[in-house]
C-alpha cells in the first residue's frame, strides 16, 4: 500500500490515507507530503476527497475489516473503489511484468531481482513487499519498460496480474481463513500460472508439488538450492560470514559467486532471482557484482546487532516453514552456539491451523520467548491462544511473556544468539532490544 501511495504521489496526485497504527513507514510517507490519519473516523477524511466522488480513487487492502467506517462510507456513496492488487494490475498492464509469487521467499526474491536488474544495463521499476536496504524504499521508479512486482496470494490478489515472467517459490498451505484447505491454495497458484502471457516464462522451484496450467508457448525453467535443475548451486560454503557458491545454468557454470546477505534460504532465493536476471539479459559480470552488493530487506534475516558476545537477528517469519528455515539458517551461520528465539504468532486462524507445526519448528530453538497472538484483522477464537503452541512443545526452556516481561528478561538473561520472528507489531520492540544489547556489552 505504501508503494502505491508513493507511486501516485510521484504522478502528481494528491494522496491521503488511513492506517491502524503510526509506524516509521507512515511517518516517512507523511514527510513526503501524504496526509495520514490513524483513527477510523469519516470526518477525518480530508474534505477534498470526501466531497469529490468523480475525481477520487479509493484503494484498499483486504486486510481492512468489512465493518471499517471509512471504507463503508466510500462504498455507500458511489466512489470508485479498487483493491490494492487491482490498482497494481492496472499499472503492471502497461509494462513488461516480472512477478514473484510464493507463500515464502517472494519479498527477498523480488527485491533481489529488482536490485540485479537496476545494477545492470537492463534496469527496472519495482513494487516490493518490504523495504529494500539498497533502495531504502519499497518503490523503484526509473521509467523502465520492466516492472518487478511481488505477487501476493492473500485474498487471491495475484490473479490481478498477467506477467511476462513469473517465479513461484513455494505453495505451502497458508491463509486458510481465505482458502479453506491446501488444495485451494494450489488451485490458486495454478490459476496464476495460467495467466502468464503468450511466449512468457515460468521459473519454478523444483519439487513444490505444483503442476502449472500453461500455454504451450510458455517456457518453463526449474531451480533449486542443491538438487539438479535448470538452475542450481554447487560448492556452497561459508567464508568470512558470507555464502560462496557456483551457479549451474543451462549455458554453463558461473563460479565463485558471493551473496551479500546471510541466511541459507536467502541463497535459495538468489538462485531464482539470478535465473530471472540472466534470462532478462543480465551478464555474468553484472550478476556477480549485483549479488555481492545486495544488502537485503528490512526484517528478512536482518542482522540488527553483532557484538563481542551476542548476535541479534530480526526476521518476518510467521509461518511454520518460515520459522524452521530462519532458525536452521541461524544455526548454520553460528554453529555450536545457543540460539534463543522470540516469536509473536500472527492471527488466531493461522495459530489454530498450524499449532502443531509451530510447536515442531520452535522446538528447534534452545530457548523460546513466546508472545501473545497478534490479532491483526481478526477477532479472538475461543480456546486459541499462544498456550495452544506452548503446550504442544517438547522443549523445557519455553515460556509465554508479556512485552514488558520480555524486555526485563533480556536485560539479565544469558544470551548468545537471539532471533526475533513474527509479522505483527514485534518490530516495534527491535530498537529497544538493540539498545539493551548495546548497553549490556558496553
Amino acid at each position: 500500500m505504501s508503494a502505491l501511495a508513493r507511486y501516485f504521489a510521484m504522478q502528481g496526485k494528491v494522496v491521503c490515507g488511513y492506517d491502524r497504527t503510526q509506524t516509521p513507514l507512515t511517518l516517512e510517507l507523511e514527510g513526503e507530503g501524504i496526509d495520514i490519519h490513524y483513527v477510523d473516523e469519516v470526518n477525518l477524511i480530508p474534505r477534498e476527497f470526501r466531497n469529490n466522488t468523480e475525481g477520487t480513487l479509493i484503494v484498499y487492502t483486504p486486510a481492512v475489516p468489512k465493518n471499517h467506517n471509512e471504507l463503508r462510507f466510500f462504498q455507500e456513496n458511489g466512489f470508485t473503489i479498487a483493491k490494492r492488487a487491482e490498482a497494481l494490475g492496472v499499472i503492471a498492464s502497461a509494462k513488461k511484468t516480472l512477478a514473484v509469487a510464493g507463500t515464502h521467499g517472494k519479498t527477498t526474491t523480488s527485491t533481489l531481482l529488482a536490485h540485479l536488474l537496476t545494477t545492470s544495463k537492463v534496469g527496472c521499476d519495482a513494487f516490493l513487499g518490504g523495504i529494500s536496504k539498497n533502495f531504502n524504499s519499497n518503490l523503484v521508479i526509473s521509467n523502465s519498460e520492466n516492472l518487478v512486482v511481488e505477487a501476493d496470494e492473500f485474498d487471491r490478489s495475484f490473479l490481478s496480474l498477467h506477467p511476462d515472467l513469473a517465479i513461484i517459490t513455494s505453495v505451502d498451505a497458508d491463509h486458510l481463513d481465505i482458502y479453506g484447505d491446501h488444495n485451494e491454495v494450489i488451485e490458486a497458484y495454478e490459476a496464476f500460472s495460467s495467466q502468464i502471457k503468450q511466449n512468457g516464462t515460468l521459473i519454478l522451484k523444483i519439487g513444490i508439488g505444483l503442476i502449472p496450467l500453461l500455454s504451450k508457448s510458455v517456457k518453463v525453467y526449474t531451480y533449486s538450492l542443491r538438487e539438479k535443475a535448470d538452475y542450481y548451486l554447487t560448492n556452497i560454503e561459508i567464508r568470512d560470514g558470507f555464502y560462496h557458491f557456483n551457479l549451474n545454468t543451462p549455458k554453463g557454470v558461473i563460479n565463485d559467486l558471493i551473496l551479500g546477505v546471510p541466511g541459507l534460504y536467502n541463497v535459495e532465493n538468489a538462485v531464482a532471482a539470478s535465473a530471472a536476471a540472466l534470462l532478462q539479459g543480465v551478464s555474468e559480470d553484472e550478476l556477480r557484482l549485483g549479488l555481492g552488493l545486495f544488502t537485503g530487506v528490512i526484517r528478512r534475516f536482518d542482522v540488527r546487532y553483532r557484538g563481542e558476545k551476542v548476535v541479534y537477528i530480526d526476521d518476518y517469519a510467521h509461518h511454520p516453514e518460515e520459522l524452521r528455515a530462519a532458525i536452521i539458517s541461524v544455526m548454520e551461520m553460528y554453529p555450536g552456539r545457543k540460539v534463543a528465539g522470540i516469536f509473536q504468532p500472527h492471527l488466531f486462524t493461522r495459530t489454530r491451523d498450524f499449532m502443531y507445526e509451530f510447536a515442531e519448528s520452535l522446538d528447534i530453538l534452545d530457548k523460546l520467548y513466546l508472545l501473545d497472538i497478534y490479532p491483526a484483522r481478526e477477532e479472538p477464537i475461543p480456546g486459541i491462544t499462544s498456550n495452544s503452541i506452548l503446550n504442544l512443545m517438547k522443549s523445557a526452556d519455553k515460556r509465554i511473556y508479556s512485552k514488558e516481561e520480555l524486555i526485563n528478561s533480556l536485560k539479565v538473561d544469558d544470551l548468545d544468539v537471539l532471533v526475533s520472528m513474527g509479522a505483527g507489531d514485534i518490530d516495534k520492540l527491535v530498537p529497544e532490544i538493540v539498545k539493551i544489547l548495546t548497553v549490556r556489552e558496553s
